[in-house]
């Protein structure tokens, strides 16, 4: 019997990269989802992929009345919420805090941040006690500083004290778990965080063999099919050639 047959999923950011992957891999293993994203037409793609099984539905996370919207109806189908995913997160930018974007700045804190509780706050009541599990897409941003890094390691950081947060205020209720990648290509990340400049992107990637939305999708699949008695706290997953910000080799 498939791992996660007859519980159900919401995943956020679920049109492409790291939520895609999740969607697949959840899917697989029998869960019914609910996916939420900005762009319709992603979500009709995914929708042709899956099947109608499961529950499609554009979603803003810093949108209130998008993201009550999208929970009620995505409990209203399910029936329950066992496992939220909060993927949904960007970057904009790759500036020195003296010179960052007030937009920039506020789009990144209300997605990644805002958003996520919002949606945390919005799913908890449809989860039961020793059956729900919140996932908390994070970032080795979370945990290390580094220079041009601006708002989005400030958010990241707050992502992981939040799940800290949350952790202790659902003890012995709802399982609570952050996964931190490190590099991540094959995603629209450094896409949307250089504006679509080939060159940069390509910089950031140069040389190294990194981490793959599946790899990240795995881990992700790993934690929430453990046994109901086992959380997993915190997944920190990097390249072999990272280990580090400022410590990477790169191949010639």
């Amino acid at each position: 019997m498939p791992a996660l047959e007859g519980r159900t999923a919401i995943v956020t950011g679920a049109s492409s990269g790291i939520g895609l992957t999740t969607a697949r891999a959840l899917a697989a293993e029998g869960a019914r989802l609910a996916l939420g994203a900005r762009r319709k037409e992603r979500l009709e793609e995914v929708a042709r992929e899956l099947g109608d099984r499961h529950v499609y539905a554009t979603l803003d996370v810093t949108d209130g009345a998008s993201s009550t919207a999208f929970v009620e109806r995505a409990a209203a189908e399910l029936g329950r919420v066992d496992v939220l995913v909060n993927n949904a997160g960007l970057a904009l930018g790759r500036t020195e805090i003296a010179e960052g974007s007030d937009e920039d700045d506020r789009v990144m804190w209300e997605t990644n941040v805002a958003g996520l509780v919002r949606i945390t706050r919005l799913v908890l009541p449809h989860m039961e006690d020793g059956r729900g599990h919140v996932v908390n897409l994070g970032s080795w941003a979370g945990r290390e500083a580094y220079v041009a890094g601006g708002m989005y390691v400030g958010t990241k950081t707050a992502v992981r004290a939040l799940t800290y947060v949350l952790r202790k205020e659902l003890v012995g209720r709802i399982r609570v778990t952050t996964v931190d990648p490190g590099m991540v290509g094959d995603t629209e990340f450094s896409d949307v965080r250089f504006a679509g400049d080939p060159e940069k992107k390509a910089g950031v990637y140069r040389g190294v063999d990194y981490l793959t939305p599946d790899d990240v999708a795995d881990c992700i699949l790993w934690a929430v099919t453990r046994p109901p008695h086992v959380n997993i706290d915190e997944i920190v997953v990097k390249p072999l050639q990272q280990a580090s910000q400022d410590a990477i080799v790169r191949r010639s």
